[in-house]
């Protein structure tokens, strides 16, 4: 029988009778032949030594394989943790004051994206109605020209839809700076503090989880070994309560910023859609002026080419 060879690849001991098959395994695993066993052969020292380039990309490497690495534990504590809330096994850390206001935050979103809808949905209905008021009053004009015995009747009328077209311009404006503001609060301030409330949850999350890591290792035998993990795993869970009580003070932060922010825009925002339609309805053409005056809102000009206040919608 030929001597056995032996080869490293991928951190195991390949074994075979033929040679030949030896060497192929070797060729392809890019590892060098270390000859037949008890042979006294020794690898050959001609192969080129290790340049710089290969050390920075050793180093480069290594520190993937770490986060990768640190990233796996992480993802297996944190999923460890979850389900063991979920199936009921494990405590989570609770602040009943500031889940209520982050719940709270949730329901008012959801409520204000209602009330933006049916602002989009009134804008486009005011913008059809000017669309119809408009077409209508040309067509009572040019039957002013063409019936002498109703050219007053077809005049009078077709004044009367050019004022509405006029009032439901200046208010189609006052809606559209409504429903813009809206919008803001809710798709950026809002979003943006909701943000902040999953990076808390999440950070709620990991420290629950080595908070729990940390309480089952207190409970095993102090060896030598087991006082190592212990302090690896104290430092971890101090970390990770450092990160949580952090981004807990920037959640209730942003949470009272928000609440002073949302009442003063909709104070402004409110008053404004109220005095517009009052006075739109009320037929009121100076009041409604003067509405859109107070809160600085500019109409485009006749004729100018930007887009309607629908289209900017």
């Amino acid at each position: 029988m030929k001597p056995a060879l032996c080869l490293v690849a991928m951190g195991a001991l390949v074994m075979d009778s033929s040679p030949q098959v030896c060497c192929l395994y070797l060729r392809e695993a890019g590892v060098r032949e270390l000859g037949p066993l008890g042979s006294g052969r020794h690898p050959s020292h001609s192969a080129t030594p290790a340049g710089p380039g290969d050390e920075v990309a050793r180093g480069i490497a290594g520190e993937k394989f770490d986060i990768v690495k640190k990233w796996g534990i992480n993802t297996y504590k944190c999923t460890k943790q979850l389900l063991s809330e979920r199936f009921g096994r494990g405590s989570r850390t609770v602040d009943l004051e500031l889940e209520l206001q982050i719940e709270l935050l949730r329901e008012t979103k959801r409520k204000y994206e209602s009330v933006l809808q049916l602002g989009r949905a009134l804008t486009a209905h005011l913008y059809s109605l000017l669309q119809t008021q408009h077409a209508l009053g040309d067509a009572f004009a040019d039957l002013s020209q063409k019936s002498p015995e109703l050219q007053e009747e077809f005049g009078y009328n077709a004044e009367t839809q050019k004022l509405l077209c006029k009032n439901g311009e200046t208010l189609l404006g006052a809606v559209n700076f409504f429903v813009s503001s809206i919008n803001t609060l809710v798709t950026k301030t809002m979003e943006d503090t909701l943000m902040t409330v999953k990076q808390y949850e999440a950070a709620r999350l990991e420290y629950d989880a080595y908070r729990t890591d940390l309480e089952e290792l207190s409970l095993g035998p102090r060896d030598a070994g087991m006082r190592g993990r212990l302090e690896s795993a104290q430092a971890s869970f101090q970390a990770h309560r450092d990160k949580y009580e952090k981004l807990r003070g920037d959640v209730a932060i942003k949470l009272k910023f928000l609440e002073e922010n949302k009442i003063k825009v909709m104070h402004k925002q409110l008053l404004l859609f109220h005095n517009a339609v009052s006075a739109y309805f009320a037929g009121n053409q100076k009041q409604l002026e003067q509405t859109l005056q107070q809160f600085n809102i500019k109409l485009r000009p006749p004729g100018a080419e930007k887009p309607s206040w629908l289209e900017e919608q």
